[in-house]
């Protein structure tokens, strides 16, 4: 099944990355491999995670507190954001 960014996702993911590398050096890069790794997941089983509502779900990314918010469609899997879990949990609802 094909992957698709909305571009505000790729936002999310590249302001994230940033973040984690001023942290530390090479954090970010281990955010973005995690995350990754989080949308292999979800192509094997893209309705295996929880509902946020009736045609969207999320994806808890490991180590960090981010979840992969997408929507499983008839061809694609639309990643719609990459969300911090902590900090304004539905501003990324404006997007659909």
């Amino acid at each position: 099944m094909n992957v698709r960014f909305l571009e505000a996702a790729r936002s999310d993911l590249r302001e994230a990355i940033r973040y984690y590398n001023k942290q530390q050096p090479g954090l970010g890069r281990e955010l973005r491999d995690e995350v990754h790794t989080t949308i292999e997941r979800i192509t094997l089983l893209p309705e295996a995670w929880r509902l946020l509502s009736e045609n969207t779900r999320r994806c808890r990314v490991h180590r960090f507190p981010y979840g992969v918010i997408y929507q499983v469609r008839s061809d694609e899997i639309l990643i719609v954001a990459i969300a911090h879990l902590h900090r304004e949990p539905g501003s990324w609802a404006d997007r659909l």
